[in-house]
């Protein structure tokens, strides 16, 4: 007399799901993965009760759980070849930009030799826009007002003269930007500081841009490279 293991019929479908596990099969290739479905499936068939067979509604089961975990691990792979790509891309584009100025947020400003550079970031359309210089000891030493200006980067400069028509000495000074719609404070407006793309690095954190003065920050805090 034969004896019959009724836990065969249901014991591999267990065994068969941690085999195709979405958290192990990131490790593995697509195909280890239908390898080991499909010698789990052989192993399950030879060992079935004749008189209790699997149906075909389970083994439908068992191929859509297959196809599922393929499709998964096919997307995952091609997600980490986006994600190289698109990392190899972005060190291109960081090693492109060394020795350029750049607009990054921030609002120091520096005179040397009475030129200056510094941008303005308007995050939706403005009546009026001010931008207020001072010096360190916190004096507005010159205004600049500007009416009706959209949204975008405006990279500006500034001379050294103050209002009084005096030069300002060369040193270091703060930018304030104040922009209004009608009665409004519009709170998405920024002010820019100037700096040079001196090296780039790489690492866990991504590309970064070492700016002599404000340190390093990433691709996406560039405002305008000039």
């Amino acid at each position: 007399m034969t004896t019959v293991n009724n836990n065969t019929a249901t014991g591999p479908s267990a065994a068969l799901l941690n085999a195709v596990n979405p958290q192990t099969a990131a490790t593995d290739s697509v195909q280890a993965d239908q390898d080991k479905f499909m010698t789990l499936l052989v192993t399950q068939l030879k060992n079935q009760d004749p008189l209790n067979p699997m149906d075909n509604a389970q083994m439908t089961s068992q191929l859509a759980q297959l196809n599922t975990v393929t499709g998964i691990n096919k997307l995952n792979a091609t997600l980490t070849a986006m994600q190289a790509d698109q990392a190899s891309t972005n060190s291109m584009s960081a090693i492109s930009m060394i020795n350029h100025g750049v607009l990054v947020p921030g609002n120091a400003l520096t005179l040397t030799e009475g030129k200056s550079l510094f941008g303005v970031e308007v995050g939706s359309h403005a009546d009026k826009l001010q931008i207020d210089i001072r010096n360190s000891s916190g004096k507005v030493v010159q205004s600049f007002s500007m009416d009706n200006v959209d949204a975008g980067t405006l990279p500006l400069s500034w001379d050294g003269k103050t209002a009084d028509g005096k030069t300002s000495p060369d040193g270091a000074y703060t930018i304030k930007v104040t922009a209004t719609s009608g009665t409004d404070t519009l709170k998405d407006a920024q002010a820019l500081t100037f700096g040079t793309v001196a090296s780039v690095s790489t690492g866990a954190a991504g590309v970064k841009l070492n700016i002599p003065g404000i340190g390093q920050l990433g691709m996406a805090d560039v405002k305008q490279v000039l």
